[in-house]
């Protein structure tokens, strides 16, 4: 049974400092849609995270404000770039009788075969779905079994989502949810080869002519001398 979630929030007036709001722990925000005048509020930034946490963007949450309970979806949340605190919040206001579109989240559960066995890599194509249904009748979520992925290429798709009466999936049954595919494999690069009669660079020519030259001496029968090698450990590669 889903928990009941509410949370109360204050009138905010147009002369407020939402800076200074924020400051004192506040949030500010607004409630709108289903016919209602929009309203401007505030809510402390704890609760508000508290509810967030629960509810999401497809779970229902009271606004209570002054003597009013107002049904909502947090339909958008935003967030200060450096500190990350929340910096303002959007209550959509539903109408209880009339059907609503919203986004459910997709949670991947088990172990794939593939993954475990032959080293696939795990995709996730979608990791929430549309729905239309009525306010009451919103999933939580959908869950995702991957113990059914064997092999590479295997793939759960939107048609395979079992939902209960009333709820619609508005995405393509043929979209792929998750799939396996295939480790990717290292590229060896090979050494470039010359084409027959290309002329070699300028130092490939210097190193050619002192091969020829310390060549000439042993083709000849005089032995090559070798530079000797100080005494040493040698450095492990």
């Amino acid at each position: 049974m889903k928990e009941k979630l509410s949370l109360n929030v204050s009138a905010r007036t147009g002369a407020e400092n939402v800076k200074k709001i924020r400051r004192l722990g506040e949030v500010p925000g607004i409630i709108y849609g289903n016919k209602l005048k929009n309203k401007t509020i505030k809510c402390p930034a704890k609760a508000l995270h508290n509810t967030y946490v629960k509810a999401g963007e497809n779970q229902l949450v009271t606004i209570e404000i002054e003597d009013e309970k107002i049904p909502c979806l947090i339909h958008a949340v935003s967030f200060e770039p450096v500190t990350g605190s929340y910096d303002h919040v959007d209550f959509y206001a539903v109408d209880m009788t009339k059907k609503v579109t919203t986004h459910v989240p997709v949670l991947v559960v088990g172990e794939s075969p593939a993954v475990k066995t032959l080293g696939g890599v795990l995709v996730t194509v979608l990791d929430e779905l549309e729905v239309s249904c009525l306010p009451t009748e919103i999933p939580e979520s959908f869950t995702v079994n991957i113990s059914t992925l064997e092999n590479f290429h295997d793939a759960i798709t939107v048609a395979q989502i079992k939902v209960s009466d009333g709820v619609t999936i508005k995405n393509s049954f043929e979209k792929v949810i998750v799939t396996v595919q295939e480790p990717r494999k290292e590229e060896v690069v090979a050494a470039p080869v010359p084409a027959e009669g290309a002329v070699p660079a300028e130092g490939e020519a210097a190193a050619t002519g002192a091969e020829g030259a310390a060549a000439a001496p042993a083709a000849a029968g005089t032995p090559a001398k070798t530079e000797e090698k100080a005494p040493g450990k040698e450095k492990k590669k």
